[in-house]
Parts: structure tokens; sequence; C-alpha cells
């Protein structure tokens, strides 16, 4: 796995830079991520707030300051969306595939449908790359990047179309490895200490084993005696050949980055984990099996933090088994007592489904299936009592994976109409994330750009939030500010117990002193 154990190492104590900085940015606050937060360090403490407020009115300027400022972790990213289409169409290049330009799809190519030239119905990508005209169509094909002219339909479908539109490419040899490449460097370069990347390591067999199950009422009454017929089918025995695909695309990956070596790339120096994918719109069978199987897996690899239910919320059999959905999800649980759930629950706002449909994902994703973490949770107050499901979640600690960007394309929700600051008034803990940075065009930075300039986030903000995100993180291990005696600038020794025997501490320290390095580089910046 890549973990560069340098980063989080505790260097003789806290220093006194180090020291300061947090004692500034108020580290050891119990609401990271959850109250409204901004005063303190804006006053004018540290020198990075100082310099802060000196360009925050600036677009250009807040982007280069936000772009260096460390970060935490990005806790909701598909692999597959984080990628950019022209990383897509260089790895459909590479491996001789089509563009088939009616359906806007990479396709490989047959005896019968070889691939053809810029002119042809299908021509080879290396063509379409090269063709002024079609690359741009491609482009925008493949992700969101001027999506009303090449779809002709809204901006949501045209975001789920394409993951099968570059899927092709998914399909060559090393792709996971290229891709963890590309996506883990962005992160570095962008001062990103953790990723928990969604992944499908594994999950093709299983849902094989899922779907060669018939569905009855019988099956769903019982889904303990369901899921002992199906682990007797073979799930176990994917485990194995799982754990080698992550072997196998992690050592590609590390290729790639130079990781090892003088040359090695920023991206060797981010910590990255799995969550395993579950896919909502399948039908029963596929689906339970691929749950059962993400957490014996779980429980077997530690590279795989956990399980996630994606694919289109709104989808009418993801909406018509969403119950028996979470039910699965438990039952996973009680037989995986330590498996991790993030769960997409409320992507969803009034107009593209029926108001009866937004009344209880969030709750149940919390109260049934147990989740840690909710990805989007649009719809909060069309739930429910929102306020008694707002108090669960502040008191279970239950985080909510923000992704700004993602929720404006989608659902066309943003600004006043986000739920963000409901959530932080609240104190449920929240976290920025990119959700498909590469669908969307985006990285983590402007991200957190968009919360400056929406929602009036502080620098104090900015940091409470990467220190939430490493806090939620599924990463093994007690956290640096829940240990006895750990509040910095006091309590050194305390500090380097629990760094030393804790994976998630060891990463929070590294962001620690990413920080101090950055407010004494912002001291020097005139």
């Amino acid at each position: 796995m890549l973990d560069v154990r340098v980063i989080g190492r505790v260097r003789g104590g806290v220093t006194g830079a180090l020291a300061a900085t947090l004692l500034l940015a108020g580290c050891a606050t119990a609401e990271m991520g959850g109250g409204s937060g901004g005063g303190g360090i804006d006053a004018g403490g540290s020198a990075a707030a100082r310099r802060f407020q000196a360009v925050r009115t600036s677009p250009p300027e807040l982007r280069a300051f936000l772009y260096r400022m460390p970060k935490g972790a990005d806790l909701h990213s598909h692999l597959t969306g984080a990628a950019y289409a022209e990383t897509y169409m260089r790895m459909a290049a590479d491996a001789g595939l089509c563009f088939d330009v009616k359906a806007l799809t990479l396709v490989a190519p047959t005896a019968q449908a070889p691939c053809g030239d810029a002119k042809s119905a299908r021509p080879g990508a290396a063509a379409v790359i090269a063709d002024g005209v079609l690359y741009p169509v491609a482009l925008d094909a493949l992700s969101t990047r001027d999506a009303l002219p090449v779809s002709g339909y809204s901006l949501h479908d045209q975001f789920f179309a394409t993951f099968g539109r570059f899927r092709a490419a998914n399909s060559v040899p090393n792709s996971t490895g290229d891709l963890l490449a590309e996506v883990v460097d962005r992160a570095g370069r962008q001062g990103e200490r953790h990723v928990e990347l969604m992944v499908s390591f594994g999950t093709g067999p299983a849902a094989a084993i899922g779907k060669s199950f018939p569905w009855t009422p019988q099956a769903a009454a019982d889904l303990a005696g369901t899921a002992d017929r199906l682990i007797a089918a073979g799930l176990p025995a994917l485990v194995a050949p799982a754990r080698q695909e992550i072997d196998a695309a992690e050592a590609r990956m590390r290729s790639v980055l130079g990781c090892g070596t003088p040359a090695a790339r920023p991206g060797c120096a981010v910590s990255v984990r799995y969550l395993q994918q579950v896919s909502r719109t399948q039908s029963p069978g596929p689906v339970y099996a691929t749950t059962l199987f993400n957490a014996l897996l779980e429980a077997q690899e530690p590279r795989v933090v956990g399980l996630n239910f994606v694919a289109p919320e709104d989808n009418p059999v993801a909406l018509d088994d969403y119950d028996l959905h979470m039910r699965m999800v438990a039952e996973a649980k009680r037989r995986q007592p330590g498996t991790n759930v993030a769960l997409h629950a409320g992507e969803l706002t009034l107009g593209l489904v029926p108001p009866e449909r937004l009344r209880d994902h969030i709750r149940k994703a919390v109260e049934i299936a147990g989740a840690k973490r909710i990805g989007h949770g649009v719809d909060v107050m069309y739930e429910e009592d929102p306020h008694g499901l707002l108090r669960t979640m502040a008191g279970r600690k239950v985080a909510v994976e923000i992704n700004l960007t993602s929720n404006d394309k989608i659902l066309g929700v943003s600004g006043k109409a986000h739920p963000l600051p409901v959530y932080r008034a609240a104190g449920v803990p929240v976290v920025l994330s990119t959700d498909d940075e590469g669908v969307s065009r985006i990285d983590l930075t402007n991200e957190l750009q968009r919360a400056v300039e929406e929602f009036g986030f502080g620098y104090a903000d900015l940091v409470g939030l990467a220190r939430a995100s490493l806090e939620h993180s599924f990463l093994p291990g007690d956290s640096l500010w829940s240990a006895p005696g750990c509040t910095p600038p006091v309590g050194e020794d305390a500090c380097r117990a629990v760094t030393a025997r804790s994976e998630k501490a060891r990463v929070q320290w590294g962001l620690e002193e990413a920080l101090a390095r950055f407010d004494r580089e912002m001291a020097e910046t005139r």
C-alpha cells in the first residue's frame, strides 16, 4: 500500500512553531468541521491567516493560496470518475480503442467494425485526439465540460452517462494502476495527506454469484439464511484474487509515480485506502452478494477500509429497493462487526423525485445501516423530523461528505439552497470532498474556494475541515485529538505515544507539521 511513514513521524515532539500554529488554530476543539468556526485565527494571529485575509477577495490569488495550503483527506472520490477525459482518451489511443461518434462512447474494435479514420463513424481514439473538431466533442462526451450541446439533456443525466462512455478504457491492462497514479498524484500536488477511493476490486465475480440465485420474497425475509447460501456458494474464495488485483494496481501506480526513487512524484507521499462499491441499480441478488463480499474483503485486507452504495439514488430500482439495501448492509455488519459503512444518501432534491421519496433516506442510512459517514445529504431538510435527525447525527458524530460542485451540477443545488450551513450550525461534522473531480473538471482546491466564496468560510474553518477529514477517515488507530493528555501545545509525551501506535494519529500529525511549515512560508511571503 502507498503510505509514506515519514510524513507522520514525530520529530522530537512539538516544536515551538507548530505549537504556536496549533494554539492559534484551536486544534483541541471538540467540533472539528462542525460549528460555525471563523473568527479566531482570521483576527490576525498567524501569518497564514493574515495572508488568507489579504487574498480572499481576489479569486486568482485565493486559488493559488488554497492550492498551496495543506489539506487533510478526500473521503468521497470515485476512482473512475476522478480521472479526466484527457486521460481516458490517451489510454484509449494506447489500447487501440475506437470512439463511436453517434453513441459518444469509447468502444473496442472488432473484426467486423475496426477503428477508422477521423471521417468515419468509429474513428480510432488516436485519430480523434489529432482532430481539432472531434477531440473537443469526445472530451465533452466523457465529462460535464460542456454538456448540454453534446447530450441535449440535463447535467444530471450527462454526469451519470459519462461512466458508461469511458468504461471500455477501464478494461485495458494496467488501467486501474494508471488511474490511481493520476488521482493520487493530483492529491499530493495539492497537499492532501490521505484519500479514500471508491473502487470495485473483485465485485464482478461476487455479483455473478448473486445473479445465479433466484431472488424470492423468502430470500428477502430471511437475509441471514440467504447470506449463508451466498457465502457457501463461493464468496470467500474471491477475496484472494481481489487482493491480488489491489497488489497489481498499486505496483503499477508506484511504478508510474517513481515511488522509492529520486524522481518520486508528490503522490508517493499520500496515504491511500479503498472503499468497495456496491451498485444499487442491480437486482437484489447481485447487490446482496457484493455487499457481503465487500465486508469479507475488508475483514481480510487492511487497504480496504469500508463499503459504499453507488449509482444514481433516484434510479427506480435504487428507490424501490432502498429499504432492502439498508437491511442488507445491517446484516453484513452483523456478520462482520468491524465493517465501516459510508453511504450515498440524500443525493436527491425536489423535482428530481416526488416529495414522498425525500422523507427518510438519510435517517435509514444512519439508523438501520449504521453509516458512519453520509455522502451528499442534500435533502436533509426534506426528511421527516429533520432537526431530530440532525441531533442524532451530531450525537453519533456521523460526518457528511459535502460535494459542492457535484451537488450543483447533478442536483442544481448551490449557495443559499445548500444545507452545508445547516449541518454546521447543528454540530454535525462535515468534510469537503470532490465526488468525481474528472467528470466535474475540478479538484479539491476548487471545493475549498467555493466554500470561501459561497459560504464565507475563513482560514480557521478550512483548517477545521482539513482536520475533520482525517478525524472521520477510516484510517485505523486512535485519533491524535482523542488521546488522553495529547492537547498541543502541552502533553508532548502523550502525543508521541499515540503517534507511535496509531496510523491515523501519524497522518494527523503530518498535517499539523505541514500547517506549521505553511505558516512559516506565509510569513516569508511579501
